[in-house]
């Protein structure tokens, strides 16, 4: 299921879609983890699309991943069927749908005139990305808010998702895992700082 934490793409945006959909599957013998499984198929979708060079196709793919990535959640809640294996299920799920995606556009970059850059753009957004999401699952339940506002809380997957979106309707591949890397890699540093300005201050 979703975490409990949204960034503002899915509070502002995505929900708007995902509650609606969960509330019609709430009356299905639809499952959350059958729902997470799906978005995990929008995401190879996604990488197909863009593999065959069809950018458009595979940038709203990402973004429909990113929207039905909440309905599993409001799925659970509106049917009482929370589990914490179906929150583990959907983070290792959601991570597996983050390395599709940012290979589909990595491969789709690598077909330009610089495939070079395109595959070191690509490594970096990935493993930011990752990063941004270990931050998160790695700091104590007690430190956890630190990440959900300012600067800390930018690069959240709702919002790198979107960036795949807007960055393959416009055409620019290279650009978006520039900016995805920079985005990600820099929170990180500031969770960084962040974390060990708390947690020093605790040990001390």
């Amino acid at each position: 299921m979703a975490s409990v934490y949204d960034g503002v793409v899915s509070r502002h945006v995505n929900r708007r879609v995902s509650r609606p959909i969960a509330r019609l599957l709430s009356h299905t013998p639809a499952t959350p983890n059958q729902v997470s499984v799906l978005s995990l198929a929008i995401a190879a979708g996604a990488f197909v699309s863009f593999f065959y060079g069809l950018p458009v196709v595979g940038g709203l793919l990402a973004q429909l991943c990113s929207i039905v990535d909440g309905v599993d959640g409001d799925l659970a809640r509106l049917t009482g069927s929370s589990s914490r294996f179906g929150g583990f299920l959907d983070a290792v799920i959601d991570r597996y749908a983050d390395a599709l995606i940012l290979l589909g556009v990595s491969v789709w970059a690598a077909s330009g005139s610089d495939p070079t850059l395109a595959w070191v753009a690509g490594f970096a957004a990935l493993a930011g990305s990752f990063a941004v999401t270990y931050t998160r699952a790695r700091i104590d339940e007690g430190h956890r808010t630190l990440f959900d506002r300012g600067l800390a809380s930018l690069a959240s997957r709702d919002v790198r998702l979107l960036i795949v979106m807007f960055g393959s309707l416009v055409g620019l591949a290279i650009p978006t895992l520039i900016l995805i890397a920079l985005l990600t890699n820099a929170v990180v540093i500031v969770r960084l700082v962040q974390a060990r300005s708390a947690l020093g201050k605790q040990e001390g």
